[in-house]
């Protein structure tokens, strides 16, 4: 797993030019929904293995990368196969939903 807590976000065109699979968390530090979601995330990444690049992008007012990609809750994981979306979670509440979507994305290479 290749996790990155991006300081300045990808482009969209970055975003849909990754090869790979791509995990995609759009939240904001302050969010109490986002901090409960992290050991989920991180459980379900640790089950999946290398190979799965997350990169964490803080979104907010003013942030254009988001709304790219209509993003209205937080946390939204977006999970991309060689930049296409192939699943998406918002909220999520259990590790297995997560685990799930992470499998849809290496199945789709």
């Amino acid at each position: 797993m290749t996790h990155n807590a991006a300081s300045a976000p990808p482009t969209r065109a970055q975003i849909d030019a990754l090869p790979g699979a791509t995990l995609i968390e759009f939240g904001a530090q302050d969010c109490g929904h986002c901090r409960r979601a992290q050991p989920l995330i991180a459980a379900a990444l640790e089950q999946q293995g290398d190979g799965v690049r997350h990169i964490q992008v803080e979104d907010g007012p003013g942030q254009r990368l988001g709304r790219t990609f209509q993003v209205k809750l937080w946390p939204t994981l977006i999970f991309f196969s060689e930049g296409r979306e192939v699943a998406r979670l918002v909220r999520p509440s259990a590790t297995g939903e997560i685990v799930q979507a992470l499998g849809q994305m290496t199945a789709a290479r």
